[in-house]
This record gives C-alpha cells, sequence and structure tokens, in this order.
C-alpha cells in the first residue's frame, strides 16, 4: 500500500476520430469528434475516474496529436512521466463509426505508430516496483520490440510484488491477419497469437477477454477447451466477458459446461455503442480488485462501466466517474437508458467534462454597448475597442507573470471587439468565458440570434459559455416565459456539446423589489427549468442573502462549480467591502470584475490621457489589489473555520 501507483497501463495509445452522424455508413460521415483513445489509454483514464492512481506507460509522436493524448492524459489525472515523445513516429489514430445495430465500422491508422515503439529501455524496475499493478494488452505482444518491453515488466513486476494483467485485446488487424479496412474484424485463427499470448500466461495474476479472446489465448475454437488450456498455463484469475450476459470468473479449475460457471449478471441497457465497452469493464473490475474487494462485487462494478458505456458515444468520455457509478448501481433496476437519464447525465458531466477551481479571479472585459458609448462620447473610432481591449489583455499577463497561481486567473472577453485577444489568451492556460447574449437584451436574445448551438461548434473547446440575464423571479409572466425558453435552449445546447455554462443573474435595477431571498427564489426558479449551469455570476448580496443562495446551489446542485461575484462598476473600496461577505460563503470562489478595474484607465485613454503602458499599468494594479484583496480575506473566514472546528472538537471531548 506504500507504492506510488495502484496501477500502470502499458500500451496503446491514440486519437479516437468518431464519426457523428449515427446509423450512417463511414464512407457518409461528413464530422467527427475526437477523443481520447486506444484501449491502454481508456483503460487508464476509466480507472483514475473511479480513484485509483493511474501512470501511463506508452510513447505518442512529436505533434500535436501527440499533446494532445499526454494533455487528455493529464487531465484524466493520469501520471505521465513516462509517456515518452518518439522523434520519429506519429501518434496512432483510429476513424470510427456507429453504422448500427452490430456494425461499428473502425480504420486503424498505427503503421509504425508511436506507442509501438515502447522498448524496455522506456522503464525501470523502480518504476514498476513502484506500483500494485502492471495492465498490458495483447497487441503490445504483436511484435518484437514491444514483447521485449512487456516481458521485462512482466519480470520485473513479478520480482517485486507487482501484480500483472493482461487485457488479450485481440484485434487481428493489429496482427497484421487481414488487411486494413477490416479493422472491426474480431477473430481470425492464428498459432502465432496463441504462442505470443500463451508466453507470458504464466506470470499473469488475472487475465481478461471475451470469447474470441479467450479461443485465441486457449488455442481452440472451442471456449471450454480454451479456458482448460489458459488454466494449464496459469494460476491467474480468468475472466470471460459475456457481453449483455454479464461475465464468468473462473478462480480454480474450468468446470464441465459453460452453464456450470460462476456468472455475474449484466445489466440490460439499450446498446448504440459497444466499442469501448471491454475497457470500462475492466476499469470497473480493476477498481474493485484493486481494492481487495469480493470477485463478485468486482465482476458487478465491471459490468455496470460497460453497461454505462454502451450507451453512450466515445470510448473514454463515456467512462462514467465514481459518483456517477455509484449513482447507477443505486437505481440500475428502473435504468435502460443511461444517456437519457437527467440525474445521470448531469452527474457524468459535472464530474468527467468540467474544470472546477478552488479560486477563481477573473477580469472581466465583454464589455460591448459601454465601450462603443464611451468611444462615440470622446469622438474615437470604434475600430480602437480592440486596441483597448488588447491593452487589459496585456494587463491579465503581466498580472499572471508575477503569479504562481496562473490557473486561478481567468477573463471573459467577447469576439466582437476581443477575437485577437480571445486568440492569443486560449493559448495560455487561463480560464476564458465568452459572451453569447446580445447586450441590454430583456428577454436575453442571443448573439448571433439563431442557431445558437451551431454557432457554438466554431469556438474552442475550452470556452465558457457566459449568458447574462437580467431576471427577477416576479418578472411578468410572459417576460419570464420568454427568458425561461432562452435559457434552456442555451442549457440544452452547452450540454449537446460538453460545454460548461455559466449564467450571469442580474435581479436589481429593474423597479422590482430586491431582498435577501430574491436572487435564492431566481435560482430556484431556473433549477426548476432543469437548468443546471457549470457557474453562476451574481451580483453583491448580504451575508444572509449569500446563506440563502448557498442552501439552493447545494441542495439543488451540489456538484455546481460555484459562484463567481460580479461588480456592476462599483468602487473598488465598495467592491472590497463586499467581499467580506461573499469570501466566508464556500461555494463563492472569486469575482468576476470588468469596468470596476477598467472603467478608470478606459476614461482617460479614449480621452487621450493616459498613454498604453500607462493604462496596462492601472489596470494591472487594480486587477491584483482586487485579487489580493479576496485572498486575504478568504485566509481569513479559513482560519476562523479552523479554530471554530478546533473548539467544537475540544467541546466534544
Amino acid at each position: 500500500m506504500n507504492k506510488t501507483f495502484d496501477l500502470i497501463c502499458l500500451g496503446r495509445a491514440a486519437v479516437d476520430f468518431y464519426g457523428e452522424q449515427i446509423g450512417g455508413r463511414l464512407e457518409d460521415m461528413r464530422s467527427f469528434a475526437k477523443y481520447l483513445g486506444g484501449s491502454s489509454a481508456n483503460l487508464a483514464a476509466g480507472t483514475s475516474r473511479l480513484g485509483l492512481r493511474v501512470s501511463m506507460l506508452t510513447r505518442v509522436g512529436d505533434e500535436h496529436m501527440g499533446r494532445f493524448v499526454r494533455e487528455a492524459l493529464q487531465r484524466e489525472g493520469v501520471d505521465v512521466s513516462h509517456v515518452a515523445t518518439d522523434p520519429t513516429r506519429l501518434t496512432a489514430s483510429v476513424v470510427l463509426g456507429i453504422e448500427g445495430p452490430a456494425a461499428y465500422p473502425h480504420i486503424f491508422f498505427r503503421e509504425n505508430c508511436a506507442d509501438m515503439g515502447v522498448c524496455a529501455q522506456d522503464f525501470d524496475e523502480s518504476y514498476i516496483a513502484g506500483s500494485r499493478a502492471v495492465a498490458v494488452t495483447g497487441t503490445h505482444l504483436s511484435t518484437p520490440g514491444t514483447r521485449a518491453a512487456v516481458e521485462q515488466a512482466f519480470r520485473w513486476a513479478r520480482a517485486n510484488r507487482t501484480r500483472v494483467i493482461l487485457d488479450i485485446d485481440y484485434r487481428p488487424v493489429l496482427w497484421k491477419l487481414t488487411n486494413a479496412g477490416q479493422g472491426e474484424s474480431r477473430f481470425i485463427e492464428s498459432a502465432e497469437v496463441t504462442q505470443a499470448l500463451q508466453r507470458v500466461l504464466p506470470d499473469c495474476d488475472l487475465v481478461v477477454g471475451t470469447e474470441e479472446e479467450i479461443r485465441i489465448a486457449g488455442g481452440s475454437d472451442d471456449v471450454l477447451a480454451s479456458l482448460r488450456a489458459i488454466r494449464r498455463k496459469t494460476h491467474a484469475t480468468i475472466v470471460l466477458k459475456r457481453g449483455p450476459a454479464g461475465c464468468s470468473v473462473i478462480t480454480d479449475e474450468v468446470p464441465a459446461t459453460l452453464a456450470e460457471l460462476h456468472t455475474i449478471a449484466g445489466f440490460p441497457v439499450e446498446v448504440l455503442n459497444v466499442l469501448g465497452a471491454g475497457d470500462a469493464f475492466l476499469s470497473g473490475f480493476l477498481s474493485g480488485w484493486l481494492r481487495g474487494r469480493p470477485l463478485a462485487e468486482c465482476a458487478r462494478l465491471g459490468n455496470a462501466c460497460g453497461a454505462l458505456v454502451v450507451s453512450r458515444h466515445g470510448c473514454t468520455p463515456a467512462m462514467p466517474s465514481a459518483l456517477e457509478l455509484q449513482e447507477f448501481l443505486r437505481r440500475a433496476a428502473s435504468v435502460r437508458r443511461p444517456d437519457l437519464d437527467a440525474e445521470l447525465s448531469h452527474v457524468h458531466e459535472a464530474t468527467t467534462t468540467r474544470r472546477p477551481r478552488e479560486s477563481l479571479y477573473v477580469l472581466a472585459f465583454d464589455h460591448r454597448r459601454q465601450l462603443e458609448e464611451l468611444a462615440d462620447e470622446h469622438g474615437a473610432s470604434r475600430a480602437r475597442i480592440g486596441e483597448f481591449k488588447d491593452l487589459i489583455a496585456r494587463a491579465v499577463e503581466r498580472v499572471a507573470a508575477g503569479t504562481r497561481d496562473r490557473e486561478h486567473l481567468g477573463v471573459i472577453v467577447d469576439a466582437r471587439h476581443g477575437s485577437a485577444v480571445l486568440n492569443r489568451l486560449t493559448t495560455q492556460g487561463f480560464w476564458i468565458g465568452r459572451p453569447i447574449e446580445t447586450p441590454g437584451s430583456r428577454p436575453v436574445a442571443f448573439d448571433p440570434p439563431d442557431n445558437v448551438g451551431l454557432h457554438l461548434t466554431s469556438w474552442p473547446v475550452a470556452h465558457v459559455i457566459k449568458c447574462l440575464v437580467f431576471f427577477h423571479p416576479d418578472d411578468p409572466i410572459e417576460l419570464r416565459l420568454a427568458q425561461e425558453r432562452q435559457i434552456r435552449t442555451l442549457n440544452d445546447a452547452a450540454r449537446a456539446q460538453d460545454r460548461e455554462l455559466l449564467l450571469e443573474i442580474i435581479c436589481s435595477g429593474r423597479g422590482l423589489p430586491v431582498d435577501d431571498a430574491t436572487t435564492a427564489r431566481a435560482l430556484t426558479r431556473i433549477y426548476n427549468l432543469g437548468v443546471r449551469p457549470a457557474w453562476w455570476k451574481l451580483e453583491a448580496q448580504s451575508r444572509a442573502a449569500w446563506l440563502n443562495i448557498a442552501e439552493v446551489i447545494e441542495r439543488r446542485d451540489p456538484h455546481c462549480n460555484g459562484v463567481l461575484m460580479l461588480g456592476l462598476d462599483a468602487p473598488e473600496e465598495a467592491l472590497q467591502a463586499s467581499f467580506e461577505s461573499a469570501a466566508a460563503i464556500p461555494v463563492c470562489k472569486g469575482f468576476a470584475v470588468g469596468r470596476s478595474i477598467f472603467n478608470p484607465a478606459a476614461r482617460g485613454w479614449f480621452a487621450g490621457a493616459l498613454s498604453d503602458e500607462q493604462v496596462v499599468a492601472d489596470i494591472a494594479d487594480r486587477y491584483q489589489r482586487l485579487i489580493d484583496s479576496w485572498r486575504a480575506l478568504r485566509a481569513s473566514h479559513a482560519r476562523l473555520s479552523s479554530r471554530v472546528s478546533d473548539a467544537l472538537a475540544e467541546q466534544s471531548l
């Protein structure tokens, strides 16, 4: 238990290009979704999502797709210290389609690919010894170089009490037993493959495969005969994956008939896509096996993970999180379409695709109408607004250069006047929000007004959708319903594209009374629509109002990333006073402030009274002061909370 990792995954790491048109031929696909792929990478991501400490042992190319694979693994929490960059080979890729029931064409682009360059020199004994288990796929037994790497890993594993897992993962095309266009082929007899698999069986603690894979490992067309042949070679636990029927686990001698196998039933769900189901099964199984759970429970976890993944598009992105798996197991008897179950879908999105931050300090300068009015007031060309936004961006970069907490910095900026800034900052790792609303619209309208979902497809995937809605729970019914329709439309588009949504709600300033319950009531109405945004952006509140808001969020969406407090052009002193009550509330993660920071500089610059450097310095100073103020207040409240907890603990003693 003192080992660094629970699992090392040695093998395939690739990019999957999944056809987005369901039910059509691969020849007719017009667009593809890009995902992390490759059996071993799928397993690494799947087990990491289930809470295991996982490391990936593979190679990627020295190019964009290789960097994508490494970054995708890192986002999943997988250690990539042994993901080597191959200087001459390209990252593997696969093109896949969902043509219909039992028709899942795919083409492997793996000729001399990077992950098949893995060799014994890519790792040492201490690395293997530092893990509780190492898992390999049969594909990496298909060439002399990768086979030597696998066998060396197994020798070091046996010498250091590291358990060995073999996922047979038989793809005839990857052994060059069929032509490249038959990637979906699952079984071709081959004495060479059988010999390679049986050579490593004595070193294994766990062997996992489908009926076809068990047959190739055992060297017989008969599943029982193959199981007996495998048993003669190894004392390992053998897991036979049986699709919708579940799986059979064999720890001792193989029984006389298949009916006598100890079979753990699967979960009946409607199938969209079986690709990746085996990797999901093994992820779930290992999440139990490596924690010492009973084998029947391990099998049930594996079956549940497989059931969730077959209902979805993609392999790695479909892998469940631990919370999602628990939710499914709690209600499995009533869930036939996990992909359409609102609660499961929300938990999946919230726990696998969102990027929560413990703290977030956002400089919001997506203002369009206000800066256009300011430029007009001073007789300046509106084209200069883009120049001014560039100065704001330079101020953010200056603050970022002076901090080690770059990941806590963010911007909200529009494409109308800030497209160049958006492009520049997107590549620098900042949190980025981007407005979708037409400025000042009520009921809220989108910019552009039509086909909001189609418009969002052109945004970089890291951009968070920001939408400002002037919303009061007591608005006239016609207005409220119109706004709610727009919010639901936007939410549906965001969910369809796995994008985070930030809803900015302003209740004040529209002539209706606002009290400590108003904003909480507004959030409740939106939650009642089935809308659960990743972020809220809210105006300053009293302490009582913040407590009401926090209670609503915790009750309706405990997976919410949190709340950012907006500024509404308040003076810096007033903002810092507002921080007092907000910083005491854990769900408040920071601020998203704009004019309070840049307005003084904007007026001076458009009037010709401030130079570019003076603008950058002034905005950077104001931004930094707000960050320092929030941090100090947050730390003060944390210390107070700690002292209170200590005092309560002493009283209980």
